[in-house]
């Protein structure tokens, strides 16, 4: 079993999972991979990103002949892939590795956009541009209560989970940060819903430009439904950086490290 961590600009893929009549990263993959192996390849991946959504950390995992090993195959599926996607690094994992369930957290990070820059096409491309007031302090304010074990009804699209899930996730870190021209929020759980890292901060944003009460975030983790969300910020500046596994799981010796993406 092989892991590949992936970077993608997800601007031309209709998301992660296989589609008919779409292009998608899991097609991509599978498709290239046949060409390599001239084997069907299922191509598991940790988790499903929308349409638009970029990574700099996505995992999968590969099953392949024998006779490919991490490093040959990291090196054949960067000669061959789409320029839009990079295997930054592959390792040679445990036949118990699975792709999503192993998974013991992931990290995303969202991008927004507060100066007059961030209107350029080079930058507007991957942050969320905004010409608005932003208050600091709410934003803080808001990341802080969502760390923790929570039920995050209120920031997942209905029904895209089974009726018996919870909706429970552990966020163990979850902060907005400075940078020039914008601000870049991370954070880091055990699991994600679908659209719930876009959810918290359209949320977020709305919270702290005025458009809604300063404290909406923390009072939406006690609802049981999404009525009240704001909507869910542009999918276009999102990116999954990475996924962590037990290191029990990776064979030592038989890894091909890349510069990035390390989980």
């Amino acid at each position: 079993m092989i892991q590949l961590v992936l970077h993608y600009d997800g601007s031309g893929f209709a998301g992660w999972q296989r589609q008919l009549d779409e292009p998608t990263v899991q097609g991509a993959l599978e498709e290239t991979l046949f060409k390599l192996t001239q084997q069907k390849v299922t191509v598991t991946g940790a988790g499903r990103t929308d349409a638009g959504v970029h990574a700099r950390g996505q995992a999968a995992g590969v099953r392949v002949p024998e006779k490919w090993r991490a490093s040959e195959l990291r090196r054949a599926l960067n000669a061959t892939l789409p320029e839009s996607i990079w295997v930054a690094a592959a390792h040679e994992m445990s036949d118990a590795f699975h792709a999503r369930y192993s998974a013991v957290a992931r990290r995303y990070s969202y991008r927004v956009g507060v100066d007059e820059g961030a209107w350029s096409p080079f930058r507007r491309r991957y942050e969320w541009a905004m010409a608005r007031e932003i208050d600091r302090d709410v934003l803080a304010a808001s990341a802080e209560a969502v760390v923790g074990e929570h039920a995050f009804l209120a920031f997942a699209v209905k029904g895209t989970a089974p009726a018996s899930d919870d909706h429970r996730c552990t966020v163990h870190s979850a902060a907005w940060q400075e940078r020039p021209g914008g601000l870049t929020f991370e954070i880091e759980a055990n699991r994600f819903l679908h659209h719930m890292v876009r959810y918290l901060v359209g949320t977020m944003v709305q919270a702290a430009s005025g458009s809604r009460a300063p404290d909406s975030v923390a009072r939406l983790l006690s609802e049981t439904d999404n009525r009240d969300v704001s909507p869910p910020a542009p999918a276009h500046a999102l990116f999954l950086e990475q996924v962590r596994y037990p290191s029990d799981l990776y064979l030592q010796g038989k890894t091909t490290a890349g510069a990035y993406g390390v989980t």
